[in-house]
């Protein structure tokens, strides 16, 4: 008998634990909560480093793009996307730069909150009609940047919100800075004449930069606000004779950007070749643009220079 009611109380507490199950320890994640601290990713070197001024030593940005290579054409890996579905916090630019995210986001797969860096920011429209997004190149007017921080901000808080002040004391010293770059940067073109302020580029990246610069964009070998195109043998041709009739000294390219054309359009011109501007990333830790600042004043620098006779 003893043994019939030891078996009898056992099943009751098998049923009971059947009918009244632990709670799960771990929370439903939505897009913008995840315990512990955010792993954050950003996805081109310049954005990094503006997203880690903002989180400071409490996060740490790491970046999905290698230094040195184009957004506008790259290819994502493997190893891409395994690092994209380790991520709980995505940094990306917008405005149509980053046309292989959506599919790696897919491959990808999981929950993360995606900060958009320019969402607040009106484009200057493509008058070609290309890309409907328009121009994606904001940064390179650090004005812009105060938008592209008060965006991180607000989504680092989002993600974590026990951080919130940190992000905001950060955010607020390091716009500073900006509006001090931007001070440098006026005081810098001032010593061109405004007539020596001519830019011609290799795509049509700099849109911004001669808006608040007061720059006049004589034209682009590529021209196209992304780098995934090629010019016609006409496009030279009146390339060309634009560069003839403004006078424009220089073709200035980003790193990495392949010389050639601009070569050609050189030799008939008579114009130089600068090639080693930092447009959409920063070079190594130990090169001349380590960070989004550096980078700034480094291509102002350049530019200065190719402008003058």
């Amino acid at each position: 008998m003893k043994g019939y009611l030891s078996s009898i109380l056992l099943i009751l507490i098998a049923s009971c634990a059947v009918a009244s199950p632990t709670p799960s320890a771990t929370p439903s994640l939505t897009p913008t909560h995840f315990p512990g601290p955010p792993r954050v990713l950003a996805v081109e070197s310049f954005l990094a480093d503006i997203a880690q001024n903002v989180a400071g030593d409490r996060l740490t940005v790491e970046t999905l793009i290698p230094l040195g290579v184009d957004p506008h054409a790259y290819q994502p890996t493997p190893r891409d996307a395994a690092k994209v579905a380790d991520c709980s916090v995505l940094i990306v630019n917008g405005a149509g730069i980053e046309a292989f995210l959506d599919p790696l986001l897919a491959n990808a797969g999981g929950q993360r909150t995606v900060i958009t860096a320019s969402a607040s920011l009106t484009p200057r429209l493509d008058p070609k009609g290309e890309h409907p997004h328009g121009d994606p190149h904001f940064w390179l007017d650090p004005n812009n940047v105060i938008a592209y921080v008060e965006n991180i901000r607000d989504g680092l808080s989002q993600a974590d919100p026990d951080g919130a002040s940190v992000y905001a004391a950060n955010a607020a010293a390091y716009i500073e800075q900006l509006k001090a770059l931007d001070q440098w940067i006026t005081q810098q073109v001032a010593t061109l004449q405004p007539e020596r302020r001519l830019l011609v580029t290799n795509h049509e990246s700099f849109g911004y930069f001669a808006d608040r610069y007061g720059f006049t964009v004589v034209g682009a070998v590529i021209p196209s606000v992304s780098t995934d195109a090629s010019p016609t043998a006409q496009q030279m041709a009146a390339l060309i004779e634009q560069i003839k009739a403004t006078g424009a000294l220089a073709i200035f390219l980003e790193m990495g950007a392949n010389p050639q054309l601009a070569q050609q359009i050189a030799a008939e011109t008579g114009v130089k070749v600068v090639t080693d501007l930092y447009t959409h990333s920063l070079s190594a830790p130990d090169g001349p643009a380590p960070t989004y600042i550096d980078m700034m004043k480094y291509n102002v620098s350049r530019i200065v220079a190719g402008c003058q006779s």
